[in-house]
């Protein structure tokens, strides 16, 4: 059996970024795909040239992308596990799930599945950023914010939430996503990183809100506490774009775990690529 794994996330609707992407698995077929959140463009719309009209992103390119790689590949199709990000819009959400349906992929936000001998299980929320869409944004270990964030029930949503925006967590969450599982084979898909890590780190060196120093990490605690406490085999991330830059690194060792991030701020698609029987010799490619 295939042991080939991709990871990508924060393709923002570059369908340059997203063509790269197919023609390499086509190319290499992996054994699973997982798409890491922040997906879609902002105007959620594509052109497939200049003087075309645009169409809806999800079901004008990348759901007929995907289904005509699908029929190329036939059984060597790989599975394909998906999340959204804090830029992708909730009422984008019914057109993945309804895509799931059909069985050209697995949304998973608040899910899990299996995966051969392993579980797949994805999240997408975010903890408070300093941008005004919340859908996919909720309060982290507590009703704190960072100075120079928006509080979760702020800004505007395109959707209802479907929970208490004022007393949910991601700590919440993710105690319901897990449960009691051993997490010892457990893929996480996150679109945040976890706190204070070499995965989180934002380009705020300097910047001050009200005469206090932002912090420059700014993922989950929630996650990190997480991933210590339960120790799942590895977790995946995206939503810094510039993190890998500042540090050096896109992978890190969090106790037991492996934790890969594929955000990247440059002009090609980040692409990692690992297999489960060594997942501390994961590689990116910038394609």
């Amino acid at each position: 059996m295939n042991d080939l794994f991709f990871f990508v996330s924060d393709l923002h609707g570059n369908a340059v970024k997203y063509e790269k992407l197919f023609s390499h698995i086509a190319a290499k077929k992996p054994r699973a795909v997982f798409f890491g959140g922040d997906l879609l463009p902002s105007g959620l719309t594509y052109k497939a040239s200049s003087k075309a009209l645009p169409v809806p992103f999800v079901d004008g390119f990348l759901a007929p992308s995907l289904k005509a790689l699908k029929d190329k590949m036939r059984d060597e199709y790989p599975d394909i596990y998906i999340i959204l990000g804090n830029d992708d819009p909730g009422s984008e959400e019914a057109s993945f799930v309804r895509y799931d349906l059909e069985g050209l992929w697995h949304y998973m936000h608040m899910k899990k599945m299996p995966l051969d001998d392993f579980t797949v299980y994805g999240y997408a929320m975010v903890p408070p950023t300093p941008f005004l869409l919340k859908d996919w944004e909720q309060y982290d270990v507590s009703r704190y914010v960072d100075p120079g964030c928006v509080h979760p029930g702020e800004g505007y949503r395109t959707v209802k939430p479907k929970g208490d925006i004022e007393f949910s967590t991601i700590k919440q969450d993710l105690a319901v996503l897990s449960g009691e599982d051993d997490l010892s084979k457990a893929i996480f898909l996150f679109h945040s990183p976890p706190y204070k890590t070499a995965l989180d780190r934002a380009g705020l060196d300097g910047v001050m809100v009200d005469h206090v120093p932002v912090d420059v990490h700014v993922g989950s605690i929630a996650i990190k506490e997480f991933v210590q406490s339960r120790k799942p085999m590895l977790t995946l991330h995206g939503h810094i774009h510039e993190s890998s830059k500042i540090t050096g690194s896109w992978k890190e060792q969090i106790g037991d775990t492996m934790a890969y991030t594929a955000a990247y701020d440059g002009p090609g698609l980040a692409l990692v690529q690992f297999t489960s029987k060594c997942l501390k010799s994961a590689e990116r490619f910038i394609l």
